[in-house]
Order: structure tokens, then C-alpha cells, then sequence
């Protein structure tokens, strides 16, 4: 299985981004998957951002991105994205993909977003 993340970048305050997470490997399905965003900043732990059920019917979000963030997938696509709009400096971060199913958990290797005038 592979995750991989697209949609960094560098962006002003106020500014929009939208991030991909494209999922791939033999039987894999985002449907089955609980699958996440998480971020790392310099020096901190790596958090949760946002999360979708595998039946895409439940989301939750980290209370510093609620409001400003969505969280959707596209199942024909195998896709996961992450809408972030109103960034703020402290949005800078790498941002993670993860899907998890039982004992399978999934990573991907992260997309950097800076947010900075």
C-alpha cells in the first residue's frame, strides 16, 4: 500500500490550500480505511488534524482547524483531500496521510505547507 500526499506549498495568511492524499496497492480501498491527516511542526509532536469513518459518513477535526478545514474522499479515485482555508502561521507543519484498518496502519511520506508573508 501506498499513500502519497500532493498540495503543499507556500501560501499567505488568509490564503487556501488543497491538499491530496492518492492511495494505492492491491485490494486497497479508502472505503475500508479510517483515514486521517496528521501534521508535524518543528520541534513539536506530530497531531491529529482531521479524520474521515471508513463509511465517510462521521468527520472529525482537531479543534484549532474546525471551521477552516474539510476533510472528504472521492472513493472512485482512491482519493483523500484536506481543504484548509483561512491559514494561519501556525498551520506550518509537514502533513501526514494515515490509514488505518484493524492492524493495518498506513503512512505517507508527508507534503510541507508554509504558511507566511
Amino acid at each position: 500500500v501506498q499513500l502519497v500526499e500532493s498540495g503543499g506549498g507556500l501560501v499567505q495568511p488568509g490564503g487556501s490550500l488543497r491538499l491530496s492524499c492518492a492511495a494505492s496497492g492491491f485490494g486497497f480501498t479508502v472505503s475500508l480505511y479510517r483515514m486521517s491527516w496528521y501534521r508535524q511542526a518543528p520541534g513539536k509532536e506530530r497531531e491529529l488534524v482531521a479524520r474521515i469513518s471508513s463509511g465517510g459518513g462521521i468527520t472529525n477535526y482537531a479543534d484549532s482547524v474546525k471551521g477552516r478545514f474539510t476533510i472528504s474522499r472521492d472513493t472512485a479515485k482512491n482519493t483523500v483531500y484536506l481543504q484548509m482555508n483561512s491559514l494561519k502561521p501556525e498551520d506550518t507543519a509537514v502533513y501526514y496521510c494515515n490509514a488505518l484498518f484493524r492492524s493495518r496502519d498506513y503512512w505517507g511520506q508527508g507534503t510541507q505547507v508554509t504558511v507566511s508573508s
